[in-house]
């Protein structure tokens, strides 16, 4: 099965985050669909390790930040490869609520708000079909799209993305070392630079996560 085929799918970049008691959590997805117009449903996927997953079906209430083609990759970058669990993501950024419904601001060019009204398990993800209850546009920036991300901001899916796909690792001489966080590979034959010999603070070019954080592979 060639699953590049996946990648002529045309997906956007979202910011889905969700809030229970004094928690809030956030991620990136790619998966969102407008399912009716009238009484508008919108359907969201989300993996189910994501904490973010774990917060809306206790809250049973989300947001969708539709982010724009100006977003920093520094905030994907936070959003996308780190869990709620271990840090503050909202620390420093534009947010609000709405009906006691987090949501976020920047780098955004619009929003939705919504109840979820029903959850389908699909194997790794759940998907979220949510009723619309606000939107609203907050700029005229273009929309970022998965295919920008990875083709101009050279950005690459988080291991919980329906869209990411494990590199083949090639039997070889040289040693390779793999980033747990975004799965980055680092092969000594192609940087000439054994990983060991690496400053202390060299950090995964993809996710920004220092040398701890990787773990040999070959």
């Amino acid at each position: 099965m060639d699953k590049e085929v996946f990648k002529k799918i045309s997906y956007g970049m979202y910011l889905v985050a969700s809030n229970s008691d004094d928690i809030l959590s956030g991620c990136i997805v790619n998966t969102v669909v407008q399912i009716t117009s009238k009484g508008p449903i919108i359907a969201v996927s989300i993996n189910k390790n994501n904490y973010t997953n774990e917060i809306i079906k206790k809250s049973h209430k989300l947001s969708i930040s539709i982010l724009s083609i100006n977003t920093n990759k520094d905030f994907i970058n936070k959003f996308g490869f780190y869990s709620s669990k271990d840090i503050n993501k909202f620390k420093d950024i534009d947010y609000d609520y709405f009906n006691n419904t987090v949501y976020i601001k920047e780098n955004a060019c619009s929003y939705i708000i919504g109840e979820v009204i029903n959850i389908i398990d699909v194997n790794t993800h759940d998907i979220f079909l949510v009723k619309v209850n606000k939107i609203e546009v907050l700029n005229d920036d273009k929309v970022l799209t998965y295919e920008y991300y990875q083709n101009n901001m050279k950005g690459t899916s988080s291991k919980n993305a329906p869209t990411y796909i494990e590199k083949e690792i090639n039997a070889s001489s040289s040693v390779k070392y793999r980033c747990t966080i975004c799965g980055h590979i680092y092969d000594e034959a192609e940087t000439k630079i054994k990983f060991e010999d690496l400053p202390d603070d060299w950090v995964c070019p993809i996710c920004g996560v220092g040398k701890d954080k990787f773990e040999k592979i070959a």
